[in-house]
């Protein structure tokens, strides 16, 4: 199977007839690592070099960095990494790799599973009852309305829809290891986020906006000796009414759509340097649904403005740190994969054997621009007459 990709490499040194020549690489590229280029000068060919078989990584920079020492090889970089890009695509599936990478990280699979174990505990639990008396009531009173953002609509958004992106970009590009790092990091940022929120949740235990319609659903209020209220309202209600402080929704909306953002920004590589807009429209708006959802939550009197606040930083700094322990920060040259990937990248190039009909290529030196200023112009001349 051939992977061919082309790169054009304007040379800034002009030749003897007074025009800088350009130089076009075309690559035919198999999965043995195995290069054919054919090479142009001003659009006409001159010289065709066969199979080159490198035996090491960054086997594309090593040829510039032979032919063209100095700065020219700064002009291959994005050719570099469209090169590491392609290379493992198909190769590493579910079904060839898929047992193997989840018996390596069967401790964090593990561990996930504690997780949600804690989270189910934490909401089973009554919260800390705190003490709400009469005076406390002016800023209680909010009427009790239904959630405009419902409670199982939160995973379908927060968990799923993110899943369902992951699996759309693994059936285009085949690799088991960002499919698998996706989906367990993640698994990791919602439910540590859920673990910190619903923990914060139980010890801290604030009153919801709607407190009193929870505690005294006739409007007949009641205290005791020491002012504190004396609920007559259903358990449930009561209960719930103490888990204000942070936002739930807030938190697992913010852990599970910044994963997202983070994720596509590495995906459509948004900080590029080369001023698409569009691109970081689009990472912007799982956030803006992250933070649309923290709005409902006031408008609702479900929530202080103060809990949304909490519980959007809490999933915000839980997701990034989450995300950054599989992926390179999305503004990284190599933000488009895992660390597993380049790292299988590697483990391949450097156990790959060697073809017997190619040359191994090692990385030379880079020689001043002097060296190249002095014999441009003759080599290509030379190349030019053998050609006639």
């Amino acid at each position: 199977m051939y992977l061919e990709f082309n790169a054009v490499i304007e040379l800034a040194q002009p030749s003897q007839r007074g025009r800088a020549p350009s130089l076009h690489f075309q690559v035919f590229y198999t999965t043995e690592q195995i290069f054919q280029f054919r090479f142009f000068l001003n659009r006409r060919s001159f010289l065709r070099i066969g199979l080159i078989c490198f035996g090491s990584s960054n086997g594309f920079e090593k040829l510039v960095l032979l032919l063209f020492p100095g700065e020219f090889s700064e002009h291959v970089s994005d050719v570099a990494a469209t090169e590491n890009e392609i290379e493992l695509g198909g190769r590493y599936t579910i079904k060839t790799h898929g047992r193997q990478l989840a018996r390596s990280h069967k401790h964090d699979w593990l561990i996930l599973i504690l997780l949600a174990a804690i989270e189910i505990t934490l909401n089973i639990i009554h919260p800390f009852y705190r003490f709400v008396g009469e005076g406390m009531m002016t800023d209680l009173r909010y009427p009790m309305k239904e959630n405009t953002v419902p409670i199982w609509a939160v995973p379908m958004y927060a968990v799923l829809l993110p899943i369902a992106v992951f699996v759309f970009y693994y059936l285009r590009r085949g690799d088991v290891h960002d499919l698998h790092h996706s989906v367990l990091g993640l698994l990791f940022a919602v439910l540590i986020t859920g673990v910190l929120t619903d923990a914060i949740k139980d010890a801290v235990g604030r009153p919801r906006p709607d407190f009193f319609w929870r505690c005294f659903p006739d409007g007949k209020d009641a205290y005791d000796w020491w002012g504190n209220v004396v609920c007559h309202g259903k358990d449930s209600d009561i209960k719930e009414g103490h888990k204000s402080f942070p936002s739930g929704h807030t938190s697992w909306s913010f852990a599970g759509l910044t994963f997202l953002s983070l994720y596509l920004a590495g995906k459509i590589k948004c900080f590029d340097s080369k001023g698409h807009v569009a691109k970081l429209c689009l990472i912007i708006l799982p956030l803006l649904v992250a933070c649309l959802v923290g709005i409902s939550r006031v408008d609702d009197y479900w929530h202080h403005w103060q809990d949304v606040f909490a519980g959007g930083l809490i999933g915000l700094v839980v997701a990034t740190m989450c995300y950054l322990q599989f992926f390179p920060a999305p503004y990284h040259s190599e933000g488009w994969g895992p660390y597993a990937y380049f790292q299988a990248l590697e483990e391949s190039r450097s156990t790959a054997p060697p073809t017997g009909n190619g040359i191994i290529m090692q990385r030379t030196a880079t020689n001043s621009n002097n060296r190249v200023d002095q014999n441009w112009d003759s080599s290509f001349d030379a190349m030019e007459s053998g050609r006639r």
